[in-house]
């Protein structure tokens, strides 16, 4: 009820500056250019003869990598040689994720190309493209809650953890208007997606908001956001990197790995 609240508050705010977004939206889309998916979503990190811990990878831009040449050098990667330290063991890990998709297509167009019969875990990367395409809060819980099923009824034992949500506030390509009207949505459907997850077991989702000054004061770096991304909008290789370490420590705090 509270998301809700903010989110109709805000969309009496926003709705008669639709219009100047609009235009900010189209001059920006002309100024990113288009980046590629990176190459070879799939790798395996091997420890002697340890078992595999298998995992897989479920997303929109940024799980696919784009503003990286492979998967080996962006999240996906990173985020398997971090879990095979944390575990001593050899991790095998997929991707199955496209720009542009919202939960519901991700539901409808990716879950169905998982190959896999076994998984130890699951990550999910979504919300981006919701806030983008002006997707209401509630709208995008139940796709996200849908997705949750369909994976449990495929994958009953396996955690199932999702990501932070993107910082669209810090993204340097983005008017202040934007940065500030879909950053603001995004964080309601952090806000959405947390109440969904709070019902079910074996599910996880890290809420804390992304801030790259922060990362920027950690990393000894100024602060200056442009470093962390490829073209103003998707993750640079030193994004993808610090946020999948961030996520599996994320994870070892939460005992799944």
């Amino acid at each position: 009820m509270k998301t809700t609240l903010k989110y109709l508050a805000g969309a009496g705010i926003t709705l008669p500056l639709l219009p100047v977004m609009y235009r900010q939206a189209m001059r920006v889309k002309a100024r990113v250019p288009i980046l590629p998916e990176a190459e070879t979503p799939f790798g395996t990190v091997r420890v002697g003869d340890t078992p595999t811990f298998r995992v897989i990878l479920i997303g929109e831009s940024t799980l696919a990598g784009v503003g990286v040449n492979t998967h080996e050098e962006g999240f996906a990667g990173t985020l398997g040689h971090a879990i095979s330290r944390s575990l001593g063991r050899s991790v095998s890990w997929r991707v199955y994720a496209r720009s542009g998709y919202t939960a519901s297509r991700k539901l409808e167009r990716l879950l169905p190309k998982i190959r896999e019969e076994h998984a130890d875990l699951i990550v999910i990367g979504t919300g981006g493209n919701d806030a983008f395409k002006l997707s209401t809060p509630w709208g995008f819980r139940r796709a996200a809650g849908k997705m949750m099923d369909r994976l449990r009824e495929r994958f009953p034992r396996a955690p199932i953890a999702f990501t932070n949500m993107p910082p669209i506030r810090d993204f340097p390509a983005f008017t202040p208007l934007i940065q500030r009207t879909i950053g603001s949505l995004v964080e309601l459907h952090g806000e959405a997606l947390e109440a969904e997850v709070t019902n079910r077991p074996n599910v996880y989702f890290n809420h804390e908001i992304l801030h790259l000054e922060e990362w920027a004061n950690r990393l000894g770096l100024p602060p200056d956001p442009k470093p962390f991304f490829s073209d103003g909008v998707h993750p640079s290789r030193l994004t993808y990197q610090t946020w999948a370490q961030d996520f599996a420590e994320f994870l070892q705090r939460e005992g799944i790995v």
